[in-house]
Order: structure tokens, then C-alpha cells, then sequence
């Protein structure tokens, strides 16, 4: 009489790039991913469906702490049929199998790649592969699949430069290579998938905010968001914002000083950012952003944004900054939104300069002057900060166009707001009217 176990792997509904490395059925497929993104798991729960197939799994990463993150749920997976003897386990050595057959998942420390040599594959994984030295993979892993015409995975979080100290690799962006690569392969051999620290709904977000609040824009935009485009700071729209100065832990708003608030509309992607300025100085201190998503009406967005504004504590009686004026949205086309907020007890007002660059110049002009602070836990934008870049040319000169603008919208909510501040003489004749309420 046959016996059924419990194998327990993990569920990948509710993130849908780590189901993609789960359940694709391309040949080679590469991931790159931010850190805690969930591509091990996703890796190791592709590697237990594929050995309860009858496949034989090899998994080698450059360090014990990678194999041991992949190993863990290997073990944990396969629990009850391996406390049944069903499956043979080494520790050691690291395999385990099913006794008289070719079936098994193996987890190997390649940090010397010459230590695959000899094994083969029904299915590979390359993890943390920008680490690994370039012929990994064209010398010694593509033969390991050969008898079986087996499938490989690559997975890679973007190289900083503190981590190409420590690569085998001679070209630390190999790996990123690969992936564009991959993105031209049209042939459907490849497929490639792009992970964030933000789409693994399984670990802390608080966790993640405050891991991301000491970390660069640069750093941030590697290791979180893994992106790994080669970059000059001159393409960067931004590039004046010195987040050694301007991005800060905490800023003490006092209740007279002036708020404003920049909106940007869109049923998709409504967005808001609050900015209060300190009078003595002229400081604007950004320290509130607002990206819900879809589905909120009009009413609910305005009554975020009455919570947003509440002064800390006094909940019998809440008392408000002093929110001087609200602006956003294309001055010419969507008069008829901001007309909605303001039947809702939010007037909005256009901005006063029209073209966008116009706007932008404003914003660049506060930022060379370290005149706009970013609270740090403000991810968001400063994600946009990090990754907002000119168009380039065929000679890579940056163009007056901002490349992918439709999906900056918390930066469209401070080009509208700032564009209204002259920025050599904010302070001076600031057109705003302080007034008290």
C-alpha cells in the first residue's frame, strides 16, 4: 500500500515575479533582484517542484550563506518525507535524494567555479552570478546541461561598488549583460524578470523603511530596487540634489510655518507631496508623500490628505498646519479636477509656469542652493530622485526630454509646487501669504 507525505511548499500568489521564476517553463531564465526580494525562495521552491518531477536539481552560490538560505527551505520543503526515509539526506555534503535513482537537488558553494566541474543537470542555478567569475556559465555550467538538454537560472542583484571588491568576475556587470542580452533574445529561449526589495508582500515593510533611510540614492537604486543601468550623474534630471546635505532624518515643523502641498492627478496614480518652510531660513523640508494607487475616490483623497496635515496629538480637537496654498496638475487641461477637490474642501490651483523643463528649472535652481531637504523615510520619491534621467541621443548626450516621465509622478507634484518659488529670491518676496487660521 503506497503512503502519501506532505511536502509544504512555499505560496507565490501574492507575489508574482517569484511564481514567474516558479513556474516558467523558458530554457534560461534570468532574475535581478533587490535584496530580500524573494528570488532564493523562489529559486528553491522551483527547484523541489522540479525533483518531485524526477529532475535533478544543482544549485551553486559563491558564499555557505546563499546555499545556506536555499538549503534551509530545501529541508523545510521536504520535512516529512524526509523524516520518513523516503529521501536520503547528506548534510555534509549537502544532497538529498531519492535512493536508487538519478533524482536530486544538490547545493554547492561555487565560489571557485572549478568546483562544478564533473556534475550534471536537469536544472541549474546560478545565484548571486555577478559574483562568479564570467566563464561560470560558458565553461563549466552550459555542458552540465547537455545530456538532458536541461534548463538554467541566473539570478543577480545589481553590482555596487563594494561588492565588486570581493567578485571573482574581471567584469563586475557580467551578469548585467547577460540580462540585456536576454532582453533582445527573440527567439523565446530567454525570459528575464525583474525583482524589488518592495514586491516581497513577506517580509517587514517597516523593517525595509528603515534599512532603506541610511543607505544612498545610489545604493538605494542598486540594492532595493535593482537597478543597474550604467548611469552618468550628468542624466540624472536631479542630479543637483545633494543627498549628502538635503536628505535628513527629522525636521521639527513648527505650527506657524507655512505648508504646501504639490498634487499630481490621474485615476491610476494620484500622487501628493507636503512641504512646510521654515520662515527664518526659506528651508523647504519635503516631509510627507502620498501614492495610494488606484482605486480611491476624490472624497477619500482629500480626507488623507486633512489626516496628513493634522497637527501631532490633540485628537478631540485636531488643529492643522498652516497649509498656505495647494497646487497641481496641468495648467492648461485639468482645470476640472482641480475643481473636484475644491468642491470637496480642497481648492487646488494651477501652477503658474506652464512647460514642464520651465518647472523643472525652477526645482534645479532650489536644489543647487540646498534649499530642499527630503525626509529620509520618503522612498518613494526619493526612488524617483535616483532613477529620473534626460532621454540620450545616439551620441548618449542628454536630450531636454525626460525619459519614461508619465510614471514620476511625485516629482510632477514638486515641479508644479516648486515652479511657483523663484529660487534666488524665495525668501525675499515669497508670492505666498502667510496668513494664520
Amino acid at each position: 500500500m503506497s503512503k502519501e507525505y506532505v511536502v509544504r511548499l512555499r505560496k507565490t500568489d501574492g507575489h508574482p515575479n517569484q511564481e514567474r521564476i516558479v513556474s516558467s517553463t523558458h530554457k534560461r531564465i534570468i532574475c535581478k533582484g533587490g535584496r530580500r526580494g524573494g528570488k532564493t525562495v523562489g529559486v528553491a521552491t522551483r527547484a523541489v517542484d522540479r525533483f518531485l518531477s524526477g529532475r535533478r536539481q544543482l544549485y551553486a552560490a559563491p558564499t555557505t550563506t546563499q546555499t545556506d538560505a536555499f538549503w534551509f527551505e530545501i529541508m523545510r520543503s521536504l520535512a516529512e518525507p524526509i523524516v520518513a526515509k523516503v529521501f536520503k539526506v547528506n548534510e555534509s555534503e549537502r544532497y538529498v535524494e531519492l535512493p536508487g535513482t538519478k533524482q536530486c537537488i544538490k547545493a554547492k558553494t561555487a565560489w571557485n567555479a572549478q568546483t562544478l566541474r564533473g556534475d550534471y543537470a536537469d536544472d541549474l542555478y546560478l545565484d548571486e552570478f555577478q559574483l562568479m567569475a564570467e566563464d561560470t556559465w560558458g565553461e563549466i555550467g552550459a555542458p552540465m546541461l547537455m545530456d538532458n538538454n536541461g534548463d538554467a537560472v541566473f539570478c543577480y542583484t545589481p553590482p555596487s561598488l563594494a561588492s565588486s571588491g570581493i567578485s571573482k568576475a574581471k567584469d563586475p556587470r557580467h551578469a548585467t549583460k547577460l540580462f540585456n542580452l536576454a532582453k533582445l533574445d527573440k527567439s523565446g529561449m530567454w525570459e528575464t524578470i525583474h525583482i524589488t526589495s518592495h514586491d516581497n508582500p513577506f517580509i517587514s515593510k517597516e523593517g525595509l523603511l528603515n534599512v532603506t533611510r541610511d543607505m544612498s540614492l545610489d545604493s538605494y537604486r542598486r540594492e532595493i530596487l535593482a537597478e543597474d543601468d550604467e548611469i552618468e550623474r550628468s542624466w540624472l534630471v536631479y542630479s543637483a540634489f545633494n543627498e549628502v546635505v538635503c536628505k535628513i532624518n527629522s525636521v521639527n515643523i513648527q505650527p506657524n510655518w507655512p505648508v504646501y502641498v504639490g498634487h499630481d492627478f490621474g485615476q491610476a496614480n494620484p500622487a501628493a507631496i507636503f512641504v512646510a518652510q521654515d520662515p527664518a531660513t526659506g528651508y523647504f523640508y519635503i516631509f510627507n508623500e502620498y501614492l495610494p494607487g488606484a482605486g480611491k475616490s476624490t472624497a477619500q483623497h482629500v480626507e488623507a490628505f486633512k489626516r496628513i496635515v493634522c497637527l501631532p496629538g490633540g485628537k478631540e480637537n485636531p488643529l492643522t498646519y498652516n497649509v498656505v496654498k495647494r497646487i497641481g496638475g496641468n495648467a492648461t487641461t485639468e482645470d476640472e479636477v482641480r475643481q473636484g477637490y475644491t468642491a470637496h474642501g480642497w481648492p487646488i490651483i494651477a501652477p503658474n509656469i506652464v512647460k514642464p523643463k520651465n518647472q523643472i528649472d525652477r526645482v534645479i535652481g532650489l536644489m543647487e542652493r540646498n534649499k530642499i531637504f527630503v525626509l529620509n523615510h520618503l522612498t518613494l520619491l526619493l526612488s524617483e530622485l535616483s532613477n529620473c534621467m534626460w532621454e540620450l541621443d545616439e551620441n548618449n548626450k542628454p536630450t531636454d526630454k525626460i525619459k519614461n516621465e508619465p510614471k514620476y509622478h511625485l516629482l510632477a507634484c514638486m515641479r508644479y509646487l516648486f515652479s511657483d518659488f523663484t529660487p534666488e529670491t524665495e525668501t525675499a518676496s515669497n508670492p505666498f501669504v502667510i496668513i494664520s487660521v
